[in-house]
């Protein structure tokens, strides 16, 4: 029986790419450094902070890596807010199941998830949030996963995640948690979905109904 579903955040809970784009962009900005190009926001989209800002600033050699960080540590991330697109039917989907399943997100988002699940008041919702500085590694580390079901006592069988990248593909391996594949129909899951109320008529929900 399916108890426990886990969310990824970006490109699945919301639409953030456009967020993306604009934050590290502004990073590049601050010091002088060209606008990202698209290999590069596909990469910051899936990974951690720590990685991105690592990859786009690698040809970029004369910055010291602690000044980036400083900058950006003070770079406010409320303003990029605007960019990001919750999905349509993610709160009636999560209405539907919390009373007979355990939720929990695994992101390898870093500071600022605090922000996005008190900005949409998500939080409720969730029994657990894993970050990238919360688990000792991230995404595609099983660790997050590994976290969750362990904190609410919840066997690999009895969870499904859901998510959109090779990242999440990866993270469920380490795990023998099943993958829901959002809108990639190129990840070797076990369910494809275009949107959140697809997901209910899958079987694992129409078990517990």
């Amino acid at each position: 029986m399916l108890k426990l579903v886990v969310f990824d955040c970006d490109g699945v809970m919301f639409s953030s790419r456009e967020a993306n784009r604009q934050y590290y962009n502004d990073l590049l900005a601050t010091f002088s450094c060209p606008p990202m190009n698209e290999d590069e926001l596909n990469y910051v989209h899936i990974h951690n902070t720590h990685n991105s800002v690592a990859h786009i600033f690698r040809n970029h050699g004369h910055i010291a890596p602690e000044l980036i960080e400083a900058h950006r540590l003070k770079l406010p991330y409320a303003p990029y807010l605007r960019f990001m697109t919750i999905e349509p039917d993610l709160l009636q989907f999560l209405a539907l199941i919390k009373p007979s399943h355990q939720t929990a997100i695994s992101t390898n988002r870093t500071d600022t998830m605090d922000i996005i699940l008190d900005t949409f008041r998500l939080r409720p919702w969730f029994d657990m949030v894993v970050t990238a500085l919360t688990a000792p590694r991230p995404k595609p580390a099983p660790d997050g996963l590994v976290m969750i079901l362990d904190r609410l006592q919840v066997q690999p069988h009895e969870a499904i995640y859901i998510g959109d990248s090779v990242i999440d593909q990866e993270h469920c391996a380490g795990t023998g948690v099943d993958l829901i594949a959002f809108r990639n129909r190129a990840l070797d899951a076990r369910y494809h979905v275009e949107d959140f109320m697809s997901i209910a008529e899958l079987p694992p929900f129409q078990v517990n109904g």
